[in-house]
């Protein structure tokens, strides 16, 4: 099992979370913690109600995970998710094989279709479209990433002799995760993505985000059960790869022994079900108290998992 960590540029709390050098050395301190990627969310026009209710501030994904990319040479940098519905997929194929290429195929663009009503309408999209976009949004992208002129007439979009370079250094183009807990989002992984992205999640919150309950292991393994059996069907023989966190219920206290060990268990039990990575985040307290707290999760509980799974 692999481990992408949460950049906290959430933070309001100015320089100490969110500029440049901020966001280098946070992810140098994940680096050095032995994690294997970083990640952001993306909200570019979220409404004001919802950032009061519980919401939160964000970058732009490109441009805080290029900044990632340049501090550390090793570290994969994660979109968890790019809501992908929200813009021109030509735009998307640009941002992303661009940094792609200049990483040196470290991106990993885990997409999904959103939940809010009101950025849909801000960015003038369609929200009850969301998935048919997406789908046609993928299958665009997969073509613009070959470098050959793309010539398309459908519902949404069109192309006439347009060309997306530089090219992804991967054969198969940038790496795309689908996210979503619905049997169709399992299926847009597996016909069109290289993973699956479900999230954890459980009560009230499934309606606010408008997703299907994943509280237990045992929904996880029919999750992926249905998973393999769409594999099958399609006849797909690449690996799927599936990226999650732990269960709501989990708890992590930060340098509790008892927490670490639980946690190891709880990745462990992930892993044998089938989860190749898994997102986390430590309490930042301050720069230096996320790196104090990244090196324990390193030490205590991602070392331990990897050795064990």
């Amino acid at each position: 099992m692999r481990f992408s960590c949460s950049l906290p540029i959430e933070e309001a709390r100015g320089d100490e979370f969110q500029s440049i050098e901020a966001i280098s050395d946070m992810t140098r301190a994940i680096d050095a913690a032995g994690l294997d990627a970083v990640f952001v969310t993306d909200h570019p026009a979220p409404s004001q109600r919802w950032l009061e209710g519980g919401g939160h501030e964000t970058y732009d994904p490109f441009v805080a995970l290029t900044i990632a990319a340049c501090a550390s040479p090793r570290i994969m940098v994660q979109t968890h998710i790019l809501v992908l519905a929200y813009r021109n997929p030509f735009d998307v194929a640009k941002a992303a094989a661009s940094l792609d290429a200049l990483s040196g195929g470290r991106l990993l663009l885990a997409i999904g279709t959103g939940y809010l009503k009101p950025e849909y309408a801000a960015l003038g999209v369609d929200f009850d479209a969301r998935g048919a976009i997406t789908d046609e949004s993928l299958k665009l992208m997969r073509q613009a990433w070959t470098g050959e002129a793309v010539h398309y007439e459908g519902e949404r979009f069109f192309a006439r002799d347009t060309v997306i370079r530089p090219v992804p250094p991967q054969e198969h183009g940038v790496t795309v995760w689908a996210g979503g807990n619905a049997n169709v989002a399992i299926r847009r992984a597996v016909e069109l993505c290289e993973g699956w992205c479900p999230f954890p999640v459980e009560g009230i919150v499934t309606r606010t985000a408008r997703t299907e309950e994943l509280a237990t292991l045992d929904q996880l393994k029919a999750k992926l059960a249905y998973a393999r059996d769409h594999v099958e069907k399609v006849g797909r023989t690449k690996p799927l790869d599936v990226c999650m966190g732990r269960f709501p219920c989990s708890e992590l206290r930060m340098q509790n022994a008892g927490d670490a060990a639980q946690a190891v268990d709880d990745y462990c039990a992930l892993a044998e079900a089938g989860v190749t990575w898994a997102t986390m985040g430590v309490d930042a307290p301050s720069r230096a108290g996320f790196a104090e707290n990244l090196q324990w999760f390193g030490e205590e509980i991602a070392a331990k998992v990897k050795s064990e799974s």
